[in-house]
Protein backbone atom coordinates (compact mmCIF):
# COMPACT_ATOMS: atom_id res chain seq x y z
CA UNK A 1 0.00 0.00 0.00
CA UNK A 2 1.56 3.68 -0.78
CA UNK A 3 2.65 4.89 2.60
CA UNK A 4 3.48 2.81 4.81
CA UNK A 5 4.55 -0.43 3.95
CA UNK A 6 3.47 -3.73 5.62
CA UNK A 7 5.37 -4.50 8.69
CA UNK A 8 3.39 -7.89 9.48
CA UNK A 9 3.48 -10.59 6.84
CA UNK A 10 1.55 -13.70 6.85
CA UNK A 11 1.77 -16.57 3.83
CA UNK A 12 0.32 -19.61 3.26
CA UNK A 13 2.53 -22.47 4.86
CA UNK A 14 4.66 -24.27 6.66
CA UNK A 15 8.03 -23.13 6.24
CA UNK A 16 10.02 -23.75 3.24
CA UNK A 17 8.02 -23.69 0.73
CA UNK A 18 7.17 -21.63 -2.29
CA UNK A 19 4.90 -20.04 -1.25
CA UNK A 20 7.94 -18.46 1.74
CA UNK A 21 10.17 -18.24 -1.53
CA UNK A 22 7.66 -16.12 -3.01
CA UNK A 23 7.07 -13.83 -0.30
CA UNK A 24 11.15 -13.33 0.95
CA UNK A 25 11.43 -11.34 -3.21
CA UNK A 26 9.45 -8.59 -1.73
CA UNK A 27 12.07 -6.22 -0.48
CA UNK A 28 9.63 -4.81 2.64
CA UNK A 29 9.00 -8.31 3.57
CA UNK A 30 12.35 -9.41 4.17
CA UNK A 31 12.77 -6.62 6.92
CA UNK A 32 9.41 -7.50 8.39
CA UNK A 33 7.89 -10.38 10.48
CA UNK A 34 6.71 -13.30 8.45
CA UNK A 35 4.11 -16.14 9.87
CA UNK A 36 2.91 -19.06 7.99
CA UNK A 37 -0.53 -19.67 8.05
CA UNK A 38 -1.94 -23.19 7.80
CA UNK A 39 -4.83 -22.28 5.30
CA UNK A 40 -5.51 -19.68 2.68
CA UNK A 41 -8.57 -19.08 4.77
CA UNK A 42 -6.55 -18.66 7.55
CA UNK A 43 -3.99 -16.53 5.89
CA UNK A 44 -6.86 -13.67 4.89
CA UNK A 45 -8.38 -13.76 7.90
CA UNK A 46 -5.41 -13.07 9.53
CA UNK A 47 -5.73 -9.84 7.42
CA UNK A 48 -9.23 -9.30 7.95
CA UNK A 49 -8.66 -9.14 12.02
CA UNK A 50 -5.98 -7.07 11.20
CA UNK A 51 -3.23 -9.49 13.04
CA UNK A 52 -1.44 -9.19 9.64
CA UNK A 53 -0.88 -6.63 7.50
CA UNK A 54 -0.64 -8.27 4.41
CA UNK A 55 -0.60 -12.21 3.27
CA UNK A 56 0.86 -13.90 0.50
CA UNK A 57 -1.09 -16.78 -0.93
CA UNK A 58 -1.13 -18.59 -4.09
CA UNK A 59 -3.77 -17.71 -7.27
CA UNK A 60 -2.85 -19.50 -9.88
CA UNK A 61 0.01 -21.87 -11.43
CA UNK A 62 0.59 -22.20 -15.05
CA UNK A 63 0.23 -26.20 -15.08
CA UNK A 64 -2.66 -26.84 -12.16
CA UNK A 65 -4.79 -23.45 -13.19
CA UNK A 66 -5.97 -21.38 -10.99
CA UNK A 67 -6.64 -21.90 -7.26
CA UNK A 68 -9.91 -21.91 -6.25
CA UNK A 69 -9.91 -21.72 -2.75
CA UNK A 70 -7.97 -18.54 -2.81
CA UNK A 71 -10.71 -17.21 -5.54
CA UNK A 72 -13.64 -18.12 -3.14
CA UNK A 73 -11.89 -16.47 -0.03
CA UNK A 74 -11.46 -13.63 -2.18
CA UNK A 75 -14.90 -13.17 -3.45
CA UNK A 76 -16.64 -13.87 0.13
CA UNK A 77 -16.36 -12.45 3.07
CA UNK A 78 -15.01 -9.03 4.19
CA UNK A 79 -13.52 -7.04 1.25
CA UNK A 80 -9.51 -7.46 0.51
CA UNK A 81 -7.45 -5.97 -2.49
CA UNK A 82 -4.53 -7.41 -4.06
CA UNK A 83 -1.72 -4.72 -3.68
CA UNK A 84 1.39 -6.86 -5.65
CA UNK A 85 1.69 -10.10 -8.22
CA UNK A 86 4.57 -12.23 -7.66
CA UNK A 87 5.39 -14.62 -9.98
CA UNK A 88 7.77 -17.33 -9.22
CA UNK A 89 9.31 -20.05 -11.38
CA UNK A 90 8.16 -23.60 -9.65
CA UNK A 91 11.98 -25.12 -9.62
CA UNK A 92 11.79 -28.58 -8.07
CA UNK A 93 14.77 -30.35 -6.16
CA UNK A 94 15.63 -33.63 -4.68
CA UNK A 95 16.99 -32.83 -1.54
CA UNK A 96 18.37 -35.77 0.85
CA UNK A 97 20.51 -35.64 4.19
CA UNK A 98 24.28 -35.13 3.60
CA UNK A 99 26.45 -38.37 2.38
CA UNK A 100 23.41 -39.69 0.81
CA UNK A 101 23.77 -40.31 -3.36
CA UNK A 102 20.85 -41.22 -6.04
CA UNK A 103 21.60 -44.65 -5.78
CA UNK A 104 20.94 -44.72 -1.85
CA UNK A 105 17.35 -43.48 -2.31
CA UNK A 106 14.56 -45.71 -1.86
CA UNK A 107 11.68 -44.01 -0.50
CA UNK A 108 10.77 -40.23 -1.92
CA UNK A 109 8.72 -37.59 0.22
CA UNK A 110 6.33 -35.33 -1.96
CA UNK A 111 3.23 -32.96 -2.19
CA UNK A 112 1.08 -34.84 -4.76
CA UNK A 113 1.20 -31.92 -7.20
CA UNK A 114 5.15 -31.68 -7.02
CA UNK A 115 5.46 -35.71 -7.54
CA UNK A 116 2.96 -34.98 -10.28
CA UNK A 117 5.03 -32.10 -11.95
CA UNK A 118 8.24 -34.33 -11.64
CA UNK A 119 6.92 -37.37 -12.63
CA UNK A 120 9.02 -38.06 -15.85
CA UNK A 121 11.86 -37.11 -13.76
CA UNK A 122 11.21 -39.41 -10.98
CA UNK A 123 10.25 -42.47 -13.58
CA UNK A 124 13.82 -41.74 -15.44
CA UNK A 125 16.06 -41.44 -12.23
CA UNK A 126 14.70 -43.54 -9.55
CA UNK A 127 12.02 -45.98 -10.70
CA UNK A 128 12.22 -48.26 -7.97
CA UNK A 129 11.58 -45.74 -5.47
CA UNK A 130 8.60 -45.18 -3.37
CA UNK A 131 6.86 -41.99 -3.40
CA UNK A 132 5.03 -41.03 -0.02
CA UNK A 133 2.42 -38.32 -0.58
CA UNK A 134 2.87 -35.76 2.25
CA UNK A 135 1.02 -32.24 2.72
CA UNK A 136 3.46 -29.63 1.78
CA UNK A 137 7.15 -29.40 0.19
CA UNK A 138 8.04 -28.35 3.41
CA UNK A 139 7.19 -31.32 5.22
CA UNK A 140 8.74 -33.59 2.52
CA UNK A 141 11.87 -31.31 3.48
CA UNK A 142 11.57 -31.92 7.07
CA UNK A 143 10.76 -35.85 6.48
CA UNK A 144 14.02 -36.55 4.51
CA UNK A 145 16.09 -33.86 7.60
CA UNK A 146 14.37 -36.26 10.04
CA UNK A 147 15.41 -39.61 8.61
CA UNK A 148 11.82 -40.91 8.19
CA UNK A 149 12.20 -40.72 4.35
CA UNK A 150 15.65 -41.30 2.38
CA UNK A 151 14.83 -37.80 0.12
CA UNK A 152 12.50 -35.15 -0.75
CA UNK A 153 10.89 -33.25 -3.94
CA UNK A 154 10.71 -30.09 -2.21
CA UNK A 155 11.83 -26.00 -2.82
CA UNK A 156 15.17 -25.00 -2.99
CA UNK A 157 14.25 -22.79 0.35
CA UNK A 158 13.09 -26.16 1.75
CA UNK A 159 16.36 -27.81 1.27
CA UNK A 160 18.66 -25.10 2.97
CA UNK A 161 16.09 -24.44 5.38
CA UNK A 162 16.59 -28.38 6.64
CA UNK A 163 20.34 -28.08 5.75
CA UNK A 164 19.88 -30.87 2.94
CA UNK A 165 22.11 -31.40 -0.08
CA UNK A 166 20.70 -31.05 -3.27
CA UNK A 167 20.79 -34.55 -5.37
CA UNK A 168 19.04 -33.12 -8.34
CA UNK A 169 17.87 -29.26 -9.53
CA UNK A 170 15.21 -28.56 -11.91
CA UNK A 171 13.49 -31.72 -12.11
CA UNK A 172 10.08 -30.52 -12.81
CA UNK A 173 9.10 -32.09 -16.67
CA UNK A 174 8.03 -28.54 -17.27
CA UNK A 175 10.76 -26.43 -16.66
CA UNK A 176 9.08 -23.49 -17.73
CA UNK A 177 6.15 -23.76 -14.92
CA UNK A 178 5.48 -20.53 -12.97
CA UNK A 179 3.10 -19.79 -9.58
CA UNK A 180 1.59 -16.79 -9.43
CA UNK A 181 0.84 -15.20 -5.84
CA UNK A 182 -1.16 -12.43 -4.68
CA UNK A 183 0.00 -9.94 -1.91
CA UNK A 184 -3.28 -9.39 -0.23
CA UNK A 185 -4.24 -6.65 2.28
CA UNK A 186 -7.34 -4.44 3.99
CA UNK A 187 -8.53 -1.99 1.51
CA UNK A 188 -6.76 0.95 0.99
CA UNK A 189 -5.80 3.38 -2.03
CA UNK A 190 -4.38 1.39 -4.26
CA UNK A 191 -1.01 1.40 -5.55
CA UNK A 192 -0.11 4.49 -8.18
CA UNK A 193 -0.34 3.62 -11.71
CA UNK A 194 2.76 2.39 -13.78
CA UNK A 195 1.32 2.56 -16.80
CA UNK A 196 1.74 -1.23 -16.99
CA UNK A 197 -1.10 -2.47 -14.41
CA UNK A 198 -3.05 -5.20 -13.55
CA UNK A 199 -6.76 -4.91 -12.66
CA UNK A 200 -8.54 -7.77 -10.93
CA UNK A 201 -12.57 -7.98 -10.17
CA UNK A 202 -15.01 -10.71 -9.15
CA UNK A 203 -18.27 -10.39 -11.22
CA UNK A 204 -21.81 -11.58 -10.48
CA UNK A 205 -23.43 -11.87 -13.71
CA UNK A 206 -27.75 -11.95 -13.57
CA UNK A 207 -28.49 -15.22 -13.78
CA UNK A 208 -31.73 -14.87 -15.88
CA UNK A 209 -30.64 -12.18 -18.25
CA UNK A 210 -29.64 -13.37 -21.85
CA UNK A 211 -26.36 -12.13 -23.30
CA UNK A 212 -25.50 -11.29 -19.72
CA UNK A 213 -21.77 -12.21 -19.87
CA UNK A 214 -21.70 -10.92 -23.38
CA UNK A 215 -22.58 -7.52 -22.01
CA UNK A 216 -19.73 -7.80 -19.27
CA UNK A 217 -17.20 -8.76 -22.22
CA UNK A 218 -18.11 -6.04 -24.40
CA UNK A 219 -17.85 -3.38 -21.87
CA UNK A 220 -14.18 -3.95 -21.97
CA UNK A 221 -13.74 -4.87 -25.53
CA UNK A 222 -15.49 -1.31 -26.54
CA UNK A 223 -13.14 0.71 -24.22
CA UNK A 224 -10.16 -1.56 -25.98
CA UNK A 225 -9.17 -3.07 -22.43
CA UNK A 226 -7.87 -6.45 -22.78
CA UNK A 227 -8.89 -9.27 -20.83
CA UNK A 228 -5.94 -11.25 -19.90
CA UNK A 229 -7.83 -14.40 -17.56
CA UNK A 230 -11.38 -15.12 -16.49
CA UNK A 231 -12.39 -18.08 -14.68
CA UNK A 232 -15.54 -19.04 -13.28
CA UNK A 233 -16.69 -20.46 -9.87
CA UNK A 234 -19.56 -21.41 -8.07
CA UNK A 235 -20.99 -18.88 -6.12
CA UNK A 236 -22.48 -21.90 -3.25
CA UNK A 237 -25.98 -20.15 -3.94
CA UNK A 238 -27.65 -22.87 -6.37
CA UNK A 239 -26.54 -25.16 -9.38
CA UNK A 240 -25.77 -22.59 -12.65
CA UNK A 241 -24.63 -19.36 -10.40
CA UNK A 242 -21.21 -18.67 -11.12
CA UNK A 243 -18.84 -15.72 -10.35
CA UNK A 244 -16.68 -14.94 -12.53
CA UNK A 245 -12.79 -13.42 -12.08
CA UNK A 246 -11.41 -11.24 -14.59
CA UNK A 247 -8.00 -10.05 -15.06
CA UNK A 248 -7.45 -6.82 -17.16
CA UNK A 249 -4.87 -4.51 -18.26
CA UNK A 250 -5.09 -1.34 -16.78
CA UNK A 251 -5.92 0.46 -13.56
CA UNK A 252 -8.36 2.08 -11.62
CA UNK A 253 -6.90 5.59 -11.61
CA UNK A 254 -7.15 5.46 -15.94
CA UNK A 255 -10.27 6.87 -17.78
CA UNK A 256 -10.82 4.28 -19.89
CA UNK A 257 -10.73 1.53 -17.57
CA UNK A 258 -13.18 3.67 -14.84
CA UNK A 259 -15.04 4.19 -17.75
CA UNK A 260 -15.70 0.39 -18.28
CA UNK A 261 -15.99 -0.20 -14.33
CA UNK A 262 -19.28 2.28 -14.19
CA UNK A 263 -20.50 0.02 -17.00
CA UNK A 264 -20.32 -2.80 -15.55
CA UNK A 265 -21.75 -1.68 -12.18
CA UNK A 266 -24.31 -0.86 -14.54
CA UNK A 267 -24.74 -4.35 -16.31
CA UNK A 268 -23.60 -6.75 -13.33
CA UNK A 269 -25.56 -7.72 -10.51
CA UNK A 270 -22.67 -7.26 -8.05
CA UNK A 271 -18.99 -6.13 -9.05
CA UNK A 272 -16.14 -6.94 -5.77
CA UNK A 273 -12.93 -4.53 -7.14
CA UNK A 274 -9.90 -6.97 -5.93
CA UNK A 275 -7.14 -4.43 -6.76
CA UNK A 276 -5.30 -2.83 -9.31
CA UNK A 277 -1.19 -2.78 -9.18
CA UNK A 278 1.81 -3.32 -11.24
CA UNK A 279 2.06 -6.34 -13.39
CA UNK A 280 5.13 -8.65 -12.81
CA UNK A 281 7.62 -8.87 -15.19
CA UNK A 282 9.43 -12.29 -14.44
CA UNK A 283 10.79 -13.50 -18.05
CA UNK A 284 12.27 -11.08 -20.51
CA UNK A 285 9.33 -11.95 -22.47
CA UNK A 286 7.51 -10.28 -20.09
CA UNK A 287 9.33 -6.92 -19.51
CA UNK A 288 7.98 -5.76 -23.12
CA UNK A 289 5.96 -2.43 -22.62
CA UNK A 290 1.82 -3.39 -22.83
CA UNK A 291 0.51 -3.48 -26.10
CA UNK A 292 -0.93 0.49 -26.42
CA UNK A 293 -4.47 1.85 -26.51
CA UNK A 294 -6.15 1.78 -30.08
CA UNK A 295 -6.46 4.70 -31.55
CA UNK A 296 -9.17 6.92 -29.46
CA UNK A 297 -9.26 5.06 -26.82
CA UNK A 298 -5.82 6.37 -24.76
CA UNK A 299 -6.53 8.75 -21.80
CA UNK A 300 -5.58 11.78 -23.78
CA UNK A 301 -8.55 10.86 -26.29
CA UNK A 302 -11.03 10.34 -23.65
CA UNK A 303 -10.05 13.67 -22.27
CA UNK A 304 -9.72 15.38 -25.29
CA UNK A 305 -13.52 13.80 -25.78
CA UNK A 306 -14.64 15.29 -22.41
CA UNK A 307 -13.51 18.56 -22.81
CA UNK A 308 -15.76 18.51 -26.36
CA UNK A 309 -18.69 17.49 -24.70
CA UNK A 310 -18.43 19.93 -22.15
CA UNK A 311 -18.25 23.32 -24.36
CA UNK A 312 -20.98 21.51 -26.57
CA UNK A 313 -23.23 21.32 -22.99
CA UNK A 314 -21.81 25.06 -22.85
CA UNK A 315 -23.45 26.31 -25.81
CA UNK A 316 -19.54 26.51 -27.57
CA UNK A 317 -19.87 25.00 -30.58
CA UNK A 318 -16.54 26.15 -32.09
Amino acid sequence: MPGTPPTRYVYLGPEGTFAEQALRTVPAAERGSRTPARSVGEALDSVRAGDADAALVPLENSIGGAVGVTLDEMAEGEPLVITREVILPVEFVLAARPGTSLADVRSVAAHPQASTQCRGWLRDHLPDATVVDVLSNGAAAAGAAGGEYDAAVCAPIGASRHRLTVLADKIADHPDAVTRFALVSRPGPPPPPTGDDVTSLAVYIAHDRVGALLSVLMELAVRGINLTRIESRPTGEALGRYVFFLDCTGHVADVRLGEALQGLRRVCADVRFLGSYPRHRWSPAAAERPVPAPAGLSDADYADAAAWLSRLRAGELS
